[in-house]
């Protein structure tokens, strides 16, 4: 995993879109993953700003791509990202084992 610490919830979101869209994974269409998965809104400013940061963590690559005459800056993901990926799912997994909503108390509002 990165020096820098845990993979954020939003690293890990856009982590899982790049490896998702596979060749095509530029900005916008990782954007475009984000937002049909998740049902949600999403400023391309924070998805090319998290991108930005992953690269600097070393855990993004990207190249630029020149396809109908359009200049894109394509990402893929390095082998470090696929460990980080692996560490938050299990830190995630273990955090829920034994969790049972149903069983919730809840705080009187």
């Amino acid at each position: 995993m990165s020096n820098d610490g845990p993979l954020g919830a939003f690293e890990e979101v856009v982590l899982l879109a790049v490896i998702r869209k596979r060749d095509d994974a530029y900005g916008m269409e990782v954007r475009r993953e984000i937002e049909r998965l998740t049902e949600r809104d999403v400023a391309i400013g924070a998805v090319y700003a998290t991108l930005d940061r992953l690269e600097a963590k070393r855990l993004v690559e990207s190249s630029r791509s020149r396809a109908d005459g359009v200049s894109r800056r394509l990402f893929r993901v390095t082998r470090g990202a696929i460990a980080a990926l692996a560490e938050t799912r299990g830190a995630r997994d273990r955090l829920w084992r034994g969790v049972r909503l149903d069983e919730v108390v809840l705080a009187s509002s």
